[in-house]
């Protein structure tokens, strides 16, 4: 018997995906694809192609072991795959779905030998991200494991807590590759340089934790900066949750002026900030995220 793939995690369903990973690892090799295609990455469009399948198996396994379930009935989505590296590590997972969003015609185009190989368990679509809700193209349990295009991955980011505030089943899991400046102002502390805004709306919002580190050589073409991939476990919230923009408002208005003191860059939320005894001397990055919720409870 032929040993079970390590992205397995379950065998309800293996001899399909074991199947599926045999066809896809016959395929050529991903430098062939992109030679075949023409697909040189485009500073426009944010791309930085992750062709190592020893990185990007490496990158499923911590993103599985940080979930509490493995992707075994889960429609998983990744946006921006490019030529497909990360795409084909996780069809070597249970996931019985992937939906792969994608802008690049040309990406599109090639990832059609390995759209083959994985029969009717991957769908491409051609499509902006920022203009779609994935929620609409799945009922299923959804996760989202993506090397996001760097210049569109804070907006994509805050979208889908937008949509896991309303809802924390929206998405079970998300393990998204960003730039390291921004995955550590993402898990940055209070009484940090990094902390602001999306700390305290991701950490509000979900468990997040660092699960890997890149260098700039892990990709082609090498960026200039280090990248880092963040996982995020959506949180139970409690009946009385203040609303996203609530949050998102009060944060703001403190990190747009982050070196004056509260009572300044807060003035409008004075009364509360003295209802809730909290120092109005302090400074924005001084405040906790249960500060800034308490706030906007209010």
């Amino acid at each position: 018997m032929s040993k079970p793939h390590p992205l397995l995690i379950s065998v309800s369903s293996a001899p399909h995906i074991e199947k599926r990973i045999a066809a896809i690892e016959a395929l050529p090799p991903l430098r062939e694809v992109i030679s075949d295609h023409g697909l040189s990455a485009q500073k426009s469009l944010g791309q930085n192609f992750l062709l190592d399948q020893n990185i990007t198996d490496k990158i499923l396994r911590e993103a599985l072991n940080a979930s509490p379930n493995d992707f075994v009935q889960t429609t998983v989505f990744e946006i921006g795959p490019g030529p497909g590296g990360l795409t084909r590590s996780i069809l070597k997972t249970n996931a019985p779905k992937v939906i792969a969003l994608e802008f690049d015609e040309r990406a599109v185009k090639a990832l059609q030998s390995l759209k083959d190989a994985a029969n009717s368990d991957l769908e491409v679509i051609r499509i902006d991200a920022l203009q779609t809700d994935l929620t609409e193209l799945s009922d299923a349990p959804r996760a989202i494991v993506a090397n996001l295009p760097y210049n569109i991955a804070t907006p994509l980011l805050l979208n889908w807590l937008r949509q896991i505030r309303t809802d924390k089943n929206t998405y079970q899991s998300m393990s998204l590759m960003f730039q390291k400046e921004v995955a550590d102002r993402i898990l940055a502390k209070p009484e940090t340089k990094a902390y602001g805004r999306l700390s305290i709306i991701s950490q509000w919002l979900c468990r997040v934790s660092n699960i890997y580190d890149l260098p700039p050589s892990a990709f082609v073409p090498p960026p200039k900066v280090n990248s880092a991939v963040v996982h995020f476990l959506p949180k139970d919230l409690p009946d009385d949750a203040p609303d996203f923009a609530v949050v998102e408002k009060i944060t703001a208005a403190a990190f747009n002026q982050r070196r004056k003191m509260i009572r300044s860059s807060l003035k409008e939320y004075m009364p509360i900030i003295e209802a809730l005894g909290i120092d109005p001397t302090k400074r924005a990055e001084n405040l906790s995220v249960e500060d800034y919720l308490a706030i906007a409870k209010f």
